[in-house]
C-alpha cells in the first residue's frame, strides 16, 4: 500500500482508510474515533464531515444500527487489493524460502564442483547478498558455451540496468555496478550480481555454469575484469 495519503479524492481516501482498519464493517462512532485519534487524519469535526460526505456520496453504506461498510464498487476494489496483497506476501515467502535453501546448499555442500569454483570469486557476506537478488531482475541476452559468451543486464539501484559481458575468447569480464567497479574488479572477484548470475546459470544448466567458471578460474591471471 502506498504511504501517500490521497486526500484530494474522497473515494480513494475512504479506500485508503479501509485498507488500514481492515474491517468488513465498523460502527460510526468507532470509525470517527479511529480517523481522529488513532490515525490522526482529521480533527473530530473534519472527520465527521468526511464520514457524512462519504455517506452522502454513497461511498459508505450505513445501516439502521449506524454501522458503516463500503459501497459495492469500493468493496470490489478492496477485495481485489486484499487478494493482490495476499499473493504478494505468498510470493515473498516463497522467495525467502528459496533464498534460504540456496544459501544452505552453498554453505553446506563443499564437495560440489560448482560451489568450490564459485567460492573462489566471493566471500560469505557477498554470497548472502547475492541470494537476495531477484531472478526477475536479470535479462539474459546470450549464453553460448561454444562462442564462450555471456551477455545480459540486471536491474539494480540505478535507473538504467547494469550490463555484464563474459567473453572467454577475449578473457574479458565486464560489469558496471558500483561495487564491481570500485572493489571487486581490482581483486578479480564477483559482486552480488555476478554471483547471482552464475547461480541462475546453474539452475538452467550446471555443466555450462561450471565450464564458464573453470575457464575463468584456470586462467585468472590472464583475465581482465573491468567496467
Amino acid at each position: 500500500m502506498s504511504f501517500s495519503i490521497p486526500r484530494q479524492k474522497i473515494s480513494e481516501m475512504v479506500l485508503y482508510i479501509w485498507k488500514i482498519i481492515n474491517f468488513p464493517e465498523i460502527p460510526y462512532e468507532n470509525l470517527l474515533f479511529k480517523i481522529t485519534f488513532e490515525l490522526f487524519l482529521y480533527s473530530p469535526d473534519e472527520a465527521k464531515f468526511f464520514i457524512e460526505n462519504a455517506i452522502k456520496n454513497k461511498l459508505l453504506i450505513q445501516d439502521d444500527h449506524k454501522n458503516l461498510k463500503l459501497s459495492e464498487n469500493l468493496n470490489s476494489k478492496f477485495q481485489a487489493w486484499q487478494k493482490n496483497r495476499k499473493n504478494e506476501i505468498l510470493r515473498k515467502m516463497a522467495s525467502y524460502h528459496k533464498q534460504s535453501e540456496l544459501k544452505n546448499t552453498l554453505e553446506q555442500n563443499d564437495k560440489d564442483e560448482f560451489n568450490i569454483l564459485l567460492k573462489r570469486f566471493t566471500d560469505k557476506p557477498t554470497l548472502n547478498r547475492a541470494v537476495g537478488v531477484s531472478e526477475s531482475a536479470f535479462s539474459l541476452k546470450k549464453v553460448d558455451l561454444n562462442e564462450g559468451l555471456i551477455l545480459g543486464n540486471v536491474v539494480g539501484s540505478k535507473e538504467e540496468p547494469y550490463v555484464f559481458k563474459i567473453d572467454i575468447n577475449e578473457k574479458e569480464l565486464k560489469h558496471n555496478c558500483h561495487d564491481f567497479q570500485t572493489r571487486r574488479a581490482k581483486e578479480k572477484k564477483f559482486c552480488k550480481h555476478l554471483i547471482r548470475l552464475f547461480l541462475l546459470l546453474k539452475e538452467k544448466d550446471q555443466k555450462v555454469a561450471v565450464s564458464f567458471l573453470k575457464k575463468i578460474s584456470d586462467n585468472i591471471e590472464k583475465w581482465e575484469f573491468s567496467d
